[in-house]
């Protein structure tokens, strides 16, 4: 069991849960999850607060490879608006804000945001890391090689396990010096690595349940599934599901997704075949 304190909210980890994605940009990789009306967003999220989302994760800048990096204030203008309405109309909601700006992570936790997701590692602002410690938020560590606009340029691992693990491992230590405690650790499917690594660090993900930190997979919609299956992000529902099942049964604490209701019930069907695995449901 993990606890995280959301600015005085604790979110409790004890069973697998689900951060539903919304993305204010115009460019993300999957159609399905643009959105940039406030009253659009707020019937997706309100959707996915229906649907079982703990974290509803907000984005205004595309990480697709090969993505267009904008500036922190465009990116601002674009996630703010649906920050401010969702707090505005769900305030027991925690959100969280996808982003590697300070400045963005900044003004979007004084707009009602608990979490930063980052996938840079801080690697892409210098004072990201030390704004996230004066903010008091959880943090979400993931893994990355290169940038956006460079990671899929024939990513190479000794061995992308351990290598992923050493990185993760050495960063957490840098973030609790920083003032950072609360950490999730991502692996970064997708994010620097080829269909044969995530596939790897996929069947090793419990690898990384040493690390003492709750787990996040954001498999959803990616190239892995829908390269391997010869399809595209919005015909990959199917396999994201049995992604996402794999990633539940390696030991992930949180699945990232487009897709919320179809990962709760994922998440409902693991907990009962864990609960039978464990012999907590008596065959009758």
């Amino acid at each position: 069991m993990f606890t995280l304190n959301c600015k005085g909210k604790i979110l409790i980890i004890d069973r697998p849960i689900v951060m539903g994605i919304i993305n204010t940009t115009p460019d993300s990789f999957y159609s399905g999850s643009r959105i940039q009306l406030v009253g659009a967003i707020l019937s997706k999220a309100e959707k996915m607060i229906h649907d079982g989302a703990a974290i509803l994760d907000i984005g205004g800048q595309s990480t697709r490879p090969k993505s267009e990096q904008i500036t922190s204030e465009e990116e601002l203008k674009r996630v703010l608006p649906a920050i401010e309405a969702i707090h505005k109309n769900f305030p027991e909601q925690i959100i969280s804000v996808d982003t590697f700006y300070s400045k963005v992570a900044k003004e979007a936790v004084n707009a009602g945001v608990s979490i930063v997701n980052d996938v840079s590692a801080g690697t892409m602002d210098d004072t990201l890391l030390s704004t996230v410690a004066g903010l008091k938020v959880p943090y979400v560590l993931m893994h990355m090689l290169g940038n956006p606009q460079t990671m899929q340029q024939n990513p190479e691992y000794k061995n992308v396990t351990l290598d992923v693990f050493d990185f993760l491992n050495l960063k957490i230590k840098e973030l609790v010096k920083t003032g950072i405690h609360d950490i999730i650790v991502d692996v970064g499917f997708g994010f620097g690595k080829t269909s044969s690594h995530n596939f790897q660090l996929l069947h090793e993900l419990s690898f990384f349940q040493q690390l003492k930190k709750p787990v996040m997979a954001g498999l959803s919609r990616k190239a892995t599934i829908y390269k391997t299956l010869g399809t595209t992000p919005e015909k990959a529902l199917n396999g994201t599901t049995v992604m996402n099942t794999l990633a539940l049964l390696n030991g992930t604490c949180i699945l990232r997704v487009h897709d919320v209701k179809e990962a709760t019930q994922a998440v409902r069907l693991y907990i009962e075949y864990k609960n039978k695995e464990q012999g907590q449901l008596l065959f009758s």
